[in-house]
């Protein structure tokens, strides 16, 4: 399930609630315990035998689902299928024959600045049409696990949740799902997602019940510009490796941390998010050739995804208590660092991590300003890994910091690399 509203980002706000009550984290009054409560919004229609697509958290819940048409008709829901990981869902009824279907679009064919509407029923005012425009794509805001939003600025507020944004041929090109507000109603900024995902989604729900997805093995992480340099790029696109993991396609197929992955099957890689949702959509047990910049230089290799494993991606806690092993002072990086032992890996939520840990940082310095702190692992320098302090004070030691020396760094949320370089 999603978290629920009053966990998120305070700007960022799924939005199907209706009146008079608005839901958790939208609310403006307090709510009579045990009467129960109950949320509407929107959806869309996707096949005539009553097949329709919406929000999960629009039909989320144990309660009863009614679908109310635009012709007054109501039916209770016969099947609700979902998909939390993209806040999807399916929803089949039986209308006794036939409905009139939307006509789905291509998401990945908008532009920014193309002219879009909004369908829904906001605050309960049915059949409301707003317009805009595409405001941005790939759009990732951290309220679900898999995101690649459309961005646009059609007023959309409470119960538009789960209508479609259209182009202006009439077709449906994402599904709305929640807003940017501080106020809680609509501020210019919404999102919905690209109808390409849903198609995809609502698909493998209709077939399995469930979404099958596929995933490479690795940790990622966008290429600035520092990193571009030490990398050897011309530009600052596609997504680094820093972590391979045992066993994984990509261990297979021969990826290396610093690969930086700039093309996936035919798509060419922008960015580490984009990387992320190409390969989930991936045919699994499909062999699909990648193209990685090594060492400045393009390699193709061949790589046959798997399903992912149950849970996959989702974070390991970080571990409440930290060690203090004897440490070692690097005063020209503002850092010091200790010999990382299995009860330190342990106790840092770090599992068959290697390296060093960081045990302190200077106020001010070079590792500061790179983001790093106490309880991190640095497991590479350059290229060379490091499994002891004497290994790590060999790789800095001759490091032109004018130049940048570039780390790999490890917490329990994963892998990436950090360049030290003095301004």
């Amino acid at each position: 399930m999603p978290p629920e509203l009053g966990e998120l980002d305070p700007l960022f706000k799924r939005f199907f609630e209706d009146m008079p009550e608005m839901g958790p984290g939208m609310r403006r009054f307090g709510t009579v315990p045990n009467i129960p409560q109950q949320s509407s919004g929107s959806g869309v229609i996707i096949d005539e035998s009553g097949v329709i697509l919406t929000n999960n958290h629009v039909v989320a819940g144990e309660g009863k689902v009614t679908v109310k048409l635009h012709d007054g008709r109501e039916f209770v829901a016969e099947e609700v299928l979902t998909d939390p990981s993209t806040d999807l869902a399916v929803v089949r009824i039986n209308a006794g024959g036939t409905l009139p279907v939307a006509k789905l679009g291509n998401s990945d064919a908008m532009q920014i600045g193309d002219w879009v509407l909004a369908l829904g029923q906001p605050f309960g005012l049915e059949k409301t049409v707003t317009a805009g425009i595409i405001s941005a794509k790939g759009r990732d805001i951290g309220i679900n696990r898999h995101e690649e939003f459309l961005q646009t600025d059609a007023a959309i507020n409470p119960g538009n949740s789960g209508g479609p944004l259209v182009n202006l041929q009439g077709e449906v090109i994402g599904i709305n799902t929640a807003i940017s507000s501080r106020s809680g109603g609509f501020e210019g900024i919404g999102f919905a997602v690209p109808v390409n995902v849903a198609k995809w989604v609502s698909s493998q729900l209709l077939k399995d019940g469930k979404v099958h997805r596929a995933y490479l093995g690795v940790g990622i992480q966008p290429v600035d510009s520092d990193l571009a340099g030490q990398l050897g790029l011309a530009a600052s696109t596609g997504a680094v490796v820093t972590d391979v993991q045992p066993g994984s396609p990509a261990a297979a197929a021969g990826l290396e941390p610093q690969d930086v992955i700039v093309k996936f099957g035919d798509t060419e890689i922008g960015n580490h998010r984009q990387l992320s949702a190409v390969v989930s959509r991936t045919p699994i047990n499909k062999a699909t050739p990648v193209v990685v910049m090594r060492d400045g230089k393009p390699v193709t290799l061949q790589v046959t995804v798997k399903e992912a494993p149950a849970n996959y991606g989702v974070p390991v806690a970080e571990a409440t208590e930290e060690a203090a092993p004897p440490a070692k002072s690097f005063s020209k990086l503002g850092l010091e660092v200790a010999p990382l032992s299995d009860d330190v890996a342990s106790q840092l939520g770090l599992r068959d991590a290697g390296g060093v840990v960081i045990t302190g940082v200077e106020d001010g310095s070079l590792a500061e300003r790179a983001g790093l702190e106490a309880g991190m692992a640095i497991t590479q320098v350059g290229r060379q890994k490091v499994s002891s302090v004497e290994q790590f004070e060999a790789a800095t030691g001759g490091a032109d910091l004018e130049k940048g020396v570039l780390l790999l760094v490890r917490t329990a949320q994963g892998s990436r690399f950090v360049v030290l370089k003095s301004e």
